[in-house]
This record gives C-alpha cells, sequence and structure tokens, in this order.
C-alpha cells in the first residue's frame, strides 16, 4: 500500500528533480521496499496515469493477484510504474 506521505515524497522526486539527479535512484533509496518500474510513457500508452508530470508519467500497480494491473486505488498499490515521456 502506498500511503498519501508517500505521494508527497514521490511528488517531490518527479514534479521537480534536481538537474543532473537520476530520481529514480533517489526513489530506490528513499522507497526500498516498494516495486518500481521503469518503462517509456509509449509503453504506458492505453494506461490511464495516476499522476503526470513534465518529464514522467506515475502509475499505480496492484500486485496482489497472480497478474498484476494498472490501479487508481492508492490502497491498493504494490508497486509503481515511472513512464519518461520524450
Amino acid at each position: 500500500m502506498i500511503s498519501a506521505d508517500d505521494l508527497v515524497r514521490i511528488d517531490g522526486l518527479l514534479a521537480t528533480p534536481a538537474a543532473g539527479s537520476n530520481p529514480l535512484t533517489d526513489f530506490r533509496g528513499t522507497f526500498p521496499g516498494l516495486s518500481l518500474t521503469r518503462c517509456d510513457a509509449f509503453d504506458m500508452r492505453d494506461e490511464q496515469a495516476f499522476r503526470e508530470y513534465p518529464a514522467f508519467n506515475l502509475y499505480l500497480v496492484d500486485g496482489r493477484d497472480h497478474c498484476w494491473h494498472i490501479t487508481q486505488d492508492m490502497n491498493a498499490a504494490t508497486g509503481i510504474v515511472v513512464a519518461a515521456r520524450t
């Protein structure tokens, strides 16, 4: 589950990443137990982003069942997908 506090910290990492930094590296250090998948926005073109930032789209993943799927429910989220916008 992703908390509201987690989303505030994710917003901080993805909304305005520091120049020359890799927000995904920072993410892994901040959320070591949360599943993170990185891809290009084109790969997620058929899904609705949970949040959109200038350089990234954020998707929540529900992996509680056998197959994971994209969700809009923070309480069901077990991981995230960060899609780079080009």
